[in-house]
């Protein structure tokens, strides 16, 4: 039994007109998601990093040479405000991780680069990074877990969360 059981069990036993089996799977993937939130932030500390640091660096480092994009490639990448992306990149800017310059073929647009500096740290945080979930994932054998993203894929495509374009520097 988890916390979310013990939830239901009491819609169950006080409130028995109404369905909750939703909660069943809400409850849990909220859940999942506050302790994940959690939990995710640990390996960064050691780096200096604040997880939503890591976010930028790890969309820049996997979008390939030369490891440059805008910053609405990267507020659609991460999927958070524009504000959000100037506050987070001007942290990583002041600690020589990234940087920042007008595109030249457009000035409308910056571009955001990974510094060798940024690059170096991104490689050696990703492994701890990579070390942590597999420990959050321990649990789950092979087959459970190909079953879980399956079904965490099916949902996020069915509600809208895919991909609008390729991750290119040149949009």
């Amino acid at each position: 039994m988890d916390r979310v059981d013990q939830i239901l069990n009491q819609w169950e036993t006080h409130h028995q007109h109404i369905d909750p089996s939703p909660m069943a799977q809400i409850g849990r993937l909220t859940r999942v998601a506050r302790i994940l939130d959690r939990e995710l932030k640990k390996p960064f500390a050691a780096y200096g990093l604040q997880f939503s640091e890591f976010d930028i660096l790890a969309t820049l480092r996997r979008s390939g040479p030369p490891y440059r994009l805008t910053g609405a490639k990267l507020m659609e990448s991460t999927m958070v405000t524009s504000g959000a992306i100037t506050h987070r990149v001007d942290r990583l800017l002041a600690k020589g991780l990234v940087t920042r310059e007008d595109d030249p073929s457009n000035r409308r647009f910056v571009l955001i680069t990974l510094t060798d500096e940024g690059k170096d740290i991104v490689e050696e945080s990703l492994n701890a990074h990579l070390r942590n979930e597999e420990r959050l994932l321990a649990s789950l054998d092979h087959n459970q877990r190909q079953q879980l993203a399956d079904l965490l894929r099916r949902l996020l495509i069915d509600w809208g969360d895919v991909p609008s374009s390729p991750l290119t520097a040149t949009d």
